[in-house]
């Protein structure tokens, strides 16, 4: 419709109503070349978006030296939690295969990924946060793993800290499904509240306030979508918001 309005005033302008009939039509058709151009450019993001996450994700689980039945059994899940299937699911497989074997250029991967994203940090994020779960499935990230994710996270330009909210996030999340036990427990989880909102225990209730709101916007699912994210990751994204929340109440309760 804009552009309809733009290219008839335009025409109008130049040639009265005669070329306002002829810039109108221009500009609608023009907008449909822009839509189509930028819906098709979301698509291939989106299709890159899945192949890279599980060609890292493949690496990713074979960094301490060889793919376990567990790790081939994690991946599965997620192409179930993504709902992936016929063509995706076979692309997804394709790819976490390419990324088990040993000539597999991770930092390569990391680059294309840069390139298609755009650069955009939401989605970096995302991508992180889907390797990180991968390999926390059961709530524990070993050594080898971490060491993987950091420097995946710089493959992104992300900071190393951004690793340790991740985890302390899926902690958290962890430890409010299984209830937690004792007082070391509780403050553990206290401590990975704080490192999930990215701020000091000093930090004033405004700061984590400020802190929570902020990683809410970025975080949301329907604006991560509009950047790129393929539909099938939104349960991830909806789950990521459910962790600050869960990390925002365990600050609040403990500081009661």
């Amino acid at each position: 419709m804009f552009g309809l309005f733009i290219g008839g005033l335009i025409g109008y302008l130049f040639g009265r109503f005669p070329g306002m009939l002829i810039g109108a039509v221009a500009g609608a058709l023009l907008t449909r070349y822009i839509k189509s151009r930028l819906f098709q450019k979301l698509r291939n993001v989106q299709t890159d978006f899945l192949e890279s996450v599980f060609a890292v994700m493949g690496a990713l689980c074979k960094a301490d030296g060889v793919v376990t039945r567990d790790e081939i059994r994690v991946a599965e899940a997620m192409f179930d939690r993504f709902r992936l299937s016929g063509e995706h699911r076979e692309r997804a497989k394709a790819a976490f295969n390419r990324g088990k074997a040993d000539d597999f250029d991770l930092d390569a991967e990391l680059q294309h990924f840069l390139r298609v994203s755009g650069r955009q940090p939401s989605l970096l994020q995302m991508f992180l946060q889907v390797q990180v779960s991968a390999v926390a499935a059961d709530g524990v990230v070993h050594p080898a793993e971490h060491e993987m994710l950091v420097r995946i996270a710089r493959g992104l330009g992300l900071p190393e800290a951004q690793v340790d909210q991740l985890e302390a996030m899926l902690r958290g999340a962890h430890a409010g499904q299984t209830g937690g036990t004792g007082q070391a427990s509780s403050a553990s989880q206290i401590d990975d509240a704080y490192k999930a909102l990215g701020v000091p225990p000093s930090a004033s209730d405004a700061e984590i306030k400020k802190a929570y709101r902020k990683l809410m916007s970025e975080n949301h699912p329907d604006k991560l979508a509009g950047r790129g994210m393929p539909e099938s990751m939104r349960e991830m994204a909806e789950e990521r918001t459910r962790e600050i929340s869960h990390a925002y109440d365990v600050i609040k309760e403990a500081r009661k």
